[in-house]
């Protein structure tokens, strides 16, 4: 630890070596601090780490908010990052029969990018460990961690030549994902308020191949369009696909457990899949469906909520280990790393010195009041996005083959492009280095944009402007059958109208 009278940086330990450890140990070294990484797993840029990998996660689907994170902690990071993604503009539906609808994300054109985890993970640390003042511990698990002394005790390698260690910090990240150990410790000194719920659905990975080359020599081809998310909604399971640069796509089905049960043959899970995803079982393979069946693992939904997340000055829990939830946004990446994008914002602010001289068994009073703020501030944003990311699996697997669905979309459309000035996540983008969110914005915004194309918009205000959109609508018997197309453009005028210089 930093002793009074030295200029030397105190040690900041980060727990966890994924996309969120990774960008905070480097909004943290940037800041002056001397940034250790503690991961219990092998480096994952192995091969073995990479195999293991692939067998049970989904897809990353990073969009404005995480993009605008990078942006403010490393803008070289995230121009190189760009480079390896492959954009999708829209959801690409699949009906039962074979029939297929695109949905665009924004009228503007914005859209989401679809990146592995593995590669994800791999360039972030790569950046990470390029940073001056960072270095990375692989294969130590952390066991305990005591708070008050400012030390973590580590286990060091596995099997009979693993030994345990005593490290010592002036700071603690926790990043260790949903069942952390950091939060865990932070328990016994901390009234943290707790939940933990599985949803009754699973999820397994399975992966289409790229087609055969347009000519000889030629690259691989997609066998669907790379510039959708596919999506496969049967009401109370779905298949949805996103593509990789190497012309696969990998797929994720969702459905309940007790169907997944059902699955217990061969013949049952081609039966299965011939009966509800005709189209998209020829483009997996039969045999290559059934070898991801047996050889991927099934794995749970889980969602989490905690409140406080930072201990006196010691610590702060980001990402996962604060607020698991259900990947159905694509949000639990972006608001992991707008985590470390809002924490990096507070401390600034409160002018956290990382070579404060901090004496034996005192307090950094700064950064215990940026720690407590973001404690404060930052819970509202965390339920609503954890709540409406439950929501969307509902629209995901059946409410976007609903006709209110489409006609909600539709009017959102029309009031929005009534607005008088149309932002995009560029516009904003450039300011959110120094600030954590903008003033409440005006006019009619659909509730995907606000969430995944204004990360100047905080979750909490998104939410609640989404709901006063949803009463106002009610109000106007937006869904009254006896509404006739002609007067559509009146009623839009009207609501917009009401919507000025509105919050």
């Amino acid at each position: 630890m930093s002793a009074a009278g030295t200029n030397i940086p105190r040690k900041a330990v980060v727990v966890g070596a994924g996309p969120v450890g990774c960008l905070a140990a480097m909004a943290l070294a940037k800041q002056g601090w001397s940034v250790d990484i503690y991961e219990g797993r092998p480096d994952m840029r192995l091969p073995s780490s990479k195999a293991a990998a692939q067998q049970r996660s989904i897809n990353l689907a990073i969009s404005a908010r995480g993009l605008a994170a990078i942006q403010a902690i490393d803008p070289g990071a995230a121009d190189r990052f760009l480079s390896t993604v492959i954009p999708m503009r829209g959801r690409m539906i699949h009906d039962g029969q074979g029939g297929l609808e695109s949905q665009p994300y924004d009228r503007d054109g914005q859209g989401i990018n679809s990146i592995g985890r593995a590669f994800l993970n791999e360039d972030l640390l790569r950046e990470a460990l390029a940073v001056p003042g960072i270095r990375a511990f692989f294969q130590h698990k952390v066991l305990s961690i005591d708070f008050d002394r400012r030390k973590l005790t580590v286990r060091d390698g596995e099997g009979q030549d693993a030994q345990d260690v005593d490290v010592s910090f002036d700071f603690c990240v926790g990043a260790d994902g949903s069942y952390s150990i950091v939060r865990r410790q932070l328990m016994r000194v901390v009234r943290m308020d707790y939940q933990q719920w599985y949803i009754p659905h699973d999820y397994i990975e399975l992966r289409m191949p790229a087609g055969p080359p347009q000519g000889p020599g030629g690259d691989p081809t997609f066998l669907l369009d790379p510039h959708h998310l596919h999506i496969w909604p049967r009401h109370t399971f779905m298949l949805i696909a996103l593509p990789n640069k190497d012309a696969t796509f990998t797929c994720t089905l969702f459905a309940p457990t007790a169907d997944f049960d059902r699955l217990d043959t061969d013949e049952k899970i081609i039966e299965w899949f011939k009966d509800n995803f005709p189209d998209a079982l020829p483009l997996i393979g039969e045999q290559a469906l059934l070898d991801d069946f047996h050889r991927n693992p099934r794995s749970a939904l889980m969602s989490i909520k905690a409140r406080p997340y930072h201990y006196r000055d010691r610590a702060v829990i980001l990402g996962d280990a604060a607020h698991a939830m259900v990947p159905f946004y694509g949000q639990g990446l972006n608001c992991g790393l707008e985590d470390v994008r809002v924490l990096d914002v507070l401390l600034r602010e409160a002018r956290v010195v990382a070579a404060a001289q901090v004496p034996e068994g005192g307090e950094d009073e700064r950064l215990e009041s940026a720690l407590a703020r973001y404690s404060d501030t930052r819970h509202e944003d965390l339920v609503a996005i954890c709540d409406l990311a439950m929501a969307n699996y509902v629209e995901m697997r059946h409410s976007v083959t609903t006709l209110a669905y489409r006609f909600r979309k539709a009017l959102d459309n029309i009031l929005y492009s009534l607005n008088r000035r149309h932002v995009t996540a560029a516009d904003v983008t450039p300011v959110l280095a120094d600030n954590t969110f903008a003033n409440a914005p005006s006019g009619w915004l659909p509730l995907y944009t606000m969430v995944t194309f204004r990360p100047d918009i905080s979750y909490s205000t998104v939410l609640r402007k989404f709901q006063r959109q949803t009463e106002i609508l009610g109000l106007t018997g937006w869904l009254s059958a006896g509404v006739a197309v002609g007067t559509l453009g009146i009623t839009c005028v009207t609501l917009l109208q009401r919507l000025q210089n509105r919050p």
